[in-house]
């Protein structure tokens, strides 16, 4: 009878740990793609439901920006001197910085030009250049890692020492410096250059990790014994595996971005007026933080709502979609 009731317990333990271990398998069941089970993954999580909606919200303000701006009624270049007070230094009239229904957000202090157009078009600007610039980031990043990873040899060590040599500058004073001497350019343009040149070892360093671990994989080598070149072994066999990963990092990568545009407006080497940004705004706000604390909250809350928003989500897809990275 002694014995009976520790092997019944045990048997229980070992039909429970079996169960585990099916429902595991059931939840990673052949047939479940990458997304599927990213997608499974975000609805168990709040947190992440209610950043991917403001990642939207953003994504749709950037995009609708001439529609949205044009609600409100006002261009983000137009003056409305009738919503200052000339006899206090043009400060907005009315309480909360001049919010009214007319301008919804208030206003500029001594220009009046509307704060709402002003941030829609600011997102526009903020998140066209960090989009922009974590693409080029991404594919040469991933162009790089994988060529350094499968090639080998004279290949991999060239692109390891150019990887090197970037990530040796000081990539925000040279940006500074150089968007500082570039003078009759387009600053979108060349901003997005800049901060995609000094961006894209990072990935590779990551990509080159992956592709190292599956070049030997008994797939790749069936598929280079079945006379497969290696272009096709990069785009069919080594690229899905290191997709995941790629996402990942790409998701984390934008807010970083957010963050270096923001940064180098606010220094006064980004967009220049009368481009909206929200760097620039937050700039311009600083003299005026104590008699208008509105011009600088607004803009502050919407580059904070952004980062947050890119942060979480890519922490998130980062734990699906990249377990082990996401530990190391």
């Amino acid at each position: 009878m002694t014995s009976t009731a520790p092997a019944s317990g045990t048997a229980a333990a070992a039909d429970t740990a079996a169960a585990d271990t099916a429902a595991d398998r059931s939840a990673a069941a052949p047939g479940s793609s990458p997304w599927q089970l990213a997608r499974r993954e975000l609805r168990r999580r709040p947190a992440v439901r209610v950043s991917l909606c403001i990642v939207l919200l953003f994504v749709l303000m950037a995009v609708g920006a001439p529609w949205l701006g044009a609600l409100g009624g006002w261009s983000p270049h137009e003056f409305d001197k009738s919503a200052v007070d000339p006899y206090l230094g043009g400060q907005p009239l009315g309480a909360l910085g001049g919010i009214s229904p007319e301008h919804w957000l208030g206003v500029e202090p001594v220009t009046g030009r509307d704060l709402y157009a002003r941030v829609v078009h600011g997102a526009q600007v903020s998140l066209l250049i960090a989009f922009a610039a974590t693409a080029i980031v991404v594919l040469a990043g991933t162009a790089a890692g994988i060529a350094a990873g499968y090639f080998g040899g004279r290949t991999d060590t060239v692109l390891s020492r150019l990887m090197d040599l970037t990530m040796s500058f000081p990539s925000l004073i040279f940006m500074i410096a150089l968007l500082s001497v570039a003078k009759d350019v387009n600053r979108i343009v060349l901003m997005t250059a800049v901060i995609g040149i000094f961006g894209w070892p990072g990935i590779a360093r990551v990509v080159r990790g992956q592709t190292l671990s599956l070049k030997h994989r008994e797939y790749v080598d069936a598929a280079r014994v079945g006379g497969a070149g290696p272009w096709r072994i990069l785009t069919r066999e080594i690229l899905p595996g290191v997709a995941g990963p790629v996402i990942a990092y790409t998701t984390l990568l934008i807010p970083g971005m957010i963050s270096t545009e923001a940064a180098l407006s606010y220094l006064g080497v980004g967009v220049r007026p009368p481009t909206p940004s929200w760097g620039q705004m937050i700039a311009e706000s600083v003299a005026y933080y104590e008699t208008d604390p509105m011009y600088f909250v607004i803009p502050s809350v919407f580059l904070f709502l952004a980062v947050l928003a890119f942060t979480l989500l890519g922490d998130a897809l980062r734990d699906i979609l990249d377990p082990r990275g996401g530990r190391t």
